[in-house]
């Protein structure tokens, strides 16, 4: 039974904190360490962690320079075999999820699966438009970003800390990196985590989007890169052609 350290970054999130903190301590799996980063919230989202104290095992809550930098601090203070990031306003997917991930094959490098997204309502919205693929490695998100950080679990001993250079599209960056050091990845076949829509990175779309080419492009080279833009784009408009006949 490994131990798994699951990592929350939050900050001025009153409304949702508790969905999140709540998906974590009902976890059927009780070998959890659970870890949460306020960014010193002004909006009572800090009291509502404190309700959950006893269920938590360590939570700091102090000014940060960004959400990776919050990131590392948790990392820094984790002590688990594995890792997992659920951020305020996501949730782990049911109550025996983590259970059932480490029983999908004992020992892996990485486990990933399947996200659902939601509505800032709580809507669900259906699975992710970029699927998680049936087979992933580090050359796997070429064609975009097919696992959510909330849909991977890796062994800490394989992590590096988030790049600060990067304000919002480091944990691509972070996930490739691990994924090149990995030797065994497992596919749960399952879906894992719930997701809500408007973190950063789409409040911040282009600026994000350049990141993404940019990190892209240290990995698969420029020329590549180039081109499998241009299958993402073809891959977007028959996404979008398909959905839309399906509406029809």
């Amino acid at each position: 039974m490994p131990k798994l350290s699951v990592i929350t970054i939050v900050y001025n999130n009153v409304r949702d904190i508790e969905r999140t903190i709540k998906s974590v301590v009902n976890q059927s799996y009780k070998k959890i360490e659970y870890i949460i980063i306020d960014g010193k919230s002004t909006d009572g989202t800090f009291e509502v962690v404190q309700q959950y104290k006893n269920h938590i095992t360590k939570i700091i809550s102090e000014p940060d320079r960004g959400i990776y930098d919050a990131m590392n601090k948790g990392l820094k203070l984790a002590t688990g075999d594995y890792i997992l990031f659920m951020n305020s306003g996501d949730e782990i997917y049911d109550e025996h999820t983590v259970e059932e991930v480490f029983e999908t094959s004992p020992g892996a490098d990485i486990y990933y699966g399947e996200t659902e997204m939601y509505s800032d309502d709580w809507k669900s919205l259906g699975r992710r438009r970029h699927e998680a693929p049936e087979e992933f490695d580090w050359t796997s998100f070429k064609y975009g970003m097919n696992i959510s950080h909330q849909a991977i679990y890796v062994r800490k001993n394989i992590i590096s800390p988030f790049n600060l250079n990067y304000k919002y599209s480091s944990d691509i960056d972070w996930i490739i990196k691990a994924a090149k050091k990995a030797s065994n990845i497992v596919n749960t076949h399952r879906y894992v985590a719930k997701y809500l829509i408007g973190g950063m990175s789409k409040k911040k779309h282009l600026a994000s989007l350049k990141e993404r080419f940019t990190i892209f492009t240290k990995y698969y080279g420029l020329l590549p890169n180039i081109f499998n833009h241009f299958v993402i784009a073809v891959n977007i408009i028959f996404y979008f052609m398909r959905h839309r006949k399906t509406n029809d």
